[in-house]
């Protein structure tokens, strides 16, 4: 079975009815999860931008205290999942400010929360990556954005 374009998807979609659509929509929140979190953000949570952020914060927050310490590689692993989790909350948002925020949140996070992780090569070139990430993310922010995001960030390099 071919897979339609989005193009394809696009000129059907206008010509279905309302109720057609809310039906093609429901039926989709079932099938997977990640549809179903990105329509609760387009639905509820995207006119209310800075509690989205606040919100995956604390989710992050709650993650990084829940990660196992017994070893390494447990650590590891589970910061690359915290990792995974933030960018895809990221992916929702598509708004490179919240990007900026929520990576910046992150690197003080591992910083301060787990020091530690950071004597591992992978870890430290991990949060190197984010660091690049959020520097070319920030010169495509405005000018007094930018200032604000460079001072948060020079606090989490230090």
């Amino acid at each position: 079975m071919k897979t339609a374009t989005v193009k394809e998807l696009k000129e059907e979609l206008k010509f279905r009815s309302d109720d057609d659509l809310i039906k093609i929509i429901l039926r989709l929140s079932r099938f997977k999860k990640e549809n179903k979190e990105l329509l609760t953000y387009l639905l509820f949570e995207s006119t209310h931008e800075d509690d989205y952020v606040a919100n995956v914060k604390t989710l992050l927050d709650n993650m990084f205290l829940a990660l196992n310490t017994a070893n390494n590689y447990r650590l590891q692993k589970g910061v690359r999942k915290v990792l995974r989790e933030s960018k895809k909350y990221v992916r929702y948002s598509g708004s490179k400010e919240t990007e900026v925020s929520i990576l910046i949140h992150f690197c003080r996070l591992m910083r301060e929360t787990h020091p530690q992780v950071l004597r591992s090569k992978t870890m430290r070139d991990l949060m190197e990556r984010q660091l690049i990430i959020i520097k070319t993310r920030i010169s495509t922010l405005h000018e007094d954005l930018q200032y604000d995001y460079e001072q948060e960030l020079n606090m989490v390099e230090v």
